[in-house]
């Protein structure tokens, strides 16, 4: 095999697309010719380094780009961005809003640096607020001042009728509550009871009616026993009567 024959299978070569015969005098001439060998070790080794394992994925600002030149009816508007900011935050903001909202925030020079100010924003409210602050001076005065109209609480008073239906409703408050208390204690119980007892479903509607057939059957069972010992009345007294009519027996006879 000649040089140049060398070159033209090269691709081939690589490829595997060689037949046998044609694969051993490549292989024979590239062992000979130095030349050839380095030709086709240079060749690999570019190959190598141009293989990527993974195509890198591209950047958001690209797709943004695209986006915003192809498909400009998805683009949002700063305003929108700022309106959808805390959903964002909180997680809440649905897909196709939060593909468009970060698009945004990487396309847009106003508001790429708008979420992380607020985060930061956020973060020095909750150590401020974790921290005690002493109550400045005079804070109190001008409280008293704005909704009492005098600094010493102690000459405001309530009229006469409020401190006594006041004193009255802290009375009737220490009476009253607990007895109320013992009473909605016994009615939840008896709710309670009867829901899991006597309702076949658990409600207190259900209760009520299993209540109802209840009191009827009662109902029915009173008036049968009414009847049955008026009927019993009726019939001891014509046992009665009937004995009264008998003839005595033939030694009272007799012995009459």
């Amino acid at each position: 095999m000649l040089c140049v024959e060398f070159e033209d299978r090269l691709t081939d070569y690589l490829d595997g697309a060689l037949a046998a015969d044609a694969q051993r005098e490549f292989n024979e001439h590239s062992l000979r010719c130095p030349v050839c060998h380095d030709l086709l070790n240079e060749v690999k080794n570019t190959i190598r380094a141009c293989q990527v394992s993974e195509p890198p994925a591209p950047s958001v600002e690209l797709a943004a780009g695209i986006l915003l030149h192809t498909a400009p009816e998805t683009v949002m508007n700063c305003e929108e961005f700022e309106d959808y900011l805390t959903d964002y935050l909180d997680g809440f903001l649905p897909a196709h809003f939060y593909h468009r909202w970060e698009r945004h925030a990487a396309l847009c020079a106003n508001c790429t640096n708008l979420p992380g100010d607020v985060v930061r924003s956020i973060g020095a409210c909750y150590s401020y607020i974790g921290d005690e602050r002493a109550v400045p001076a005079g804070l109190h005065a001008r409280i008293l001042q704005a909704t009492l109209g005098t600094t010493q609480a102690e000459e405001v008073r309530a009229p006469l009728a409020a401190r006594a239906a006041a004193w009255v409703r802290m009375w009737l408050d220490a009476l009253v509550t607990p007895q109320l208390a013992t009473v909605a204690a016994m009615l939840l119980a008896a709710v309670l009871i009867g829901t899991t007892t006597l309702s076949p479903d658990g409600s207190i509607a259900g209760m009520y009616q299993a209540s109802l057939r209840a009191a009827e059957r009662g109902a029915s069972a009173a008036r049968s026993a009414a009847i049955l010992g008026r009927r019993d009345a009726g019939t001891q007294q014509q046992n009665d009567n009937g004995q009264r009519n008998q003839p005595p027996p033939p030694e009272q006879q007799r012995a009459q």
